[in-house]
């Protein structure tokens, strides 16, 4: 399979047409059907330390050790983000209200843990303390990719999304790492 890497609408087969609402809907509820991870973007801006809900997170590299976020620009925080050392905090399935608080919900205020580039939250089920390695233009999204310089994980079942809703992916009998 070739991908292309231009730009140019012209070369691409559904170029011309302007989606309407309803194809947007219908994109992004075919997008839904896909269950992602939920986990939490979190750094020290220039005022104020942020954090943002995301369910676009990858793995990119082992060596060097990549990982890579989507953050839509619409997002309060997303001009701030740029060149700054993050954590992705992977969110266990008891910790959907820190998930609700940093869509901008209200709750109680996180528990906060000092890394030693970027803060990260208390009690997740995983984390990935990373310094910045690329921004990419994703459309409506800009694609960060950051070094993981400091990592963990703890047992639990994972907080997932799919289908517009909140679930539970259990955890497994055995990890991968046990069979390496």
């Amino acid at each position: 399979m070739m991908i292309s890497k231009s730009r140019n609408p012209a070369e691409h087969p559904a170029a011309g047409r302007t989606p309407d609402a309803r194809s947007h809907h219908h994109f992004r509820g075919s997008l839904g059907r896909f269950a992602t991870g939920v986990a939490i973007v979190t750094f020290d801006g220039a005022t104020k330390r942020h954090g943002i809900t995301v369910n676009s997170f990858t793995s990119v590299s082992m060596e060097p050790p990549l990982v890579l976020v989507s953050i839509a620009r619409s997002s309060k925080a997303h001009d701030e983000l740029a060149g700054r050392p993050f954590t992705v905090n992977i969110l266990g399935a008891e910790q959907r209200q820190l998930a609700m608080l940093f869509a901008g919900r209200p709750g109680p205020d996180p528990v906060w843990v000092e890394g030693r580039m970027a803060p990260r939250l208390s009690g997740v089920l995983a984390y990935f303390e990373c310094r910045p390695w690329a921004a990419y233009d994703g459309g409506d999204h800009t694609l960060y990719v950051g070094e993981v310089a400091d990592f963990d994980y703890r047992s639990g079942d994972a907080l997932a999304f799919a289908n517009g809703s909140f679930t539970t992916l259990p955890e497994s009998q055995l990890g991968m790492e046990d069979l390496l």
